[in-house]
């Protein structure tokens, strides 16, 4: 049975009751266990979902897109740090597989467009660092705007500001100037802010 075929046989994450805990799983040396892996699948499939669709929100795709995922998760289970602080390891976990998925919708997106759609940078767009209306937003209000944002502005602020890239990570995943890669997350948290006003006058 190949790995999307085994993918395919376990069962949605509904309220599914833990069979092992993850710290047994990942500390234990018994990642290769076809039950873990099933547990791990379940447990964390509603996660990764929700970060493949703040890329790409074709639910067709999408789904396949989890999948692949889960798939270089698995493989590449043996190579996860273990945090020094146990009480850290779901968070060191989720952030890990986060941004495994992240690069898989990015390859995606990358192979299917040729290339993102980039936009015009010139030495007059100016980065400016400060607090603003996107800094005070939750998290719910930011995601519900995010597919109003150009793909490449999308993208950059997924990157940056959920998954924790640094510019220079996400200027060597794009193929792009580490200075785009900053005045594009600008942009994006501009455009987030001018959105928000939009919300909140219209409410």
């Amino acid at each position: 049975m190949n790995a999307h075929a085994l993918l395919s046989t376990f069962w949605r994450p509904a309220k599914v009751k833990p069979i092992k805990k993850l710290e047994d799983i990942l500390a234990g040396g018994i990642t290769g266990d076809e039950r873990c892996r099933e547990w791990i699948y379940k447990s964390f499939y509603g996660y990764i979902m929700g970060v493949v669709i703040r890329y790409h929100k074709d639910s067709e795709q999408a789904e396949e897109l989890v999948n692949d995922s889960f798939i270089k998760i698995f493989k590449n289970l043996p190579t996860f740090t273990y945090p020094d602080d146990p009480d850290e390891l779901l968070k060191a976990f989720k952030g890990w597989i986060a941004r495994i998925a992240s690069r898989t919708v990015i390859d995606f997106l990358r192979v299917g467009r040729n290339n993102y759609q980039t936009e015009e940078i010139t030495e007059l767009h100016i980065v400016h660092e400060q607090v603003s209306v996107v800094d005070k937003m939750n998290a719910n209000d930011i995601l519900k705007l995010l597919n109003e944002l150009s793909e490449i502005q999308k993208v950059i602020f997924n990157m940056h500001e959920i998954e924790g890239f640094r510019h220079e990570e996400i200027a060597a995943e794009l193929n792009i100037p580490v200075k785009n890669s900053r005045v594009y997350l600008a942009r994006a948290k501009d455009r987030l802010r001018t959105l928000y006003k939009q919300h909140i006058n219209q409410a």
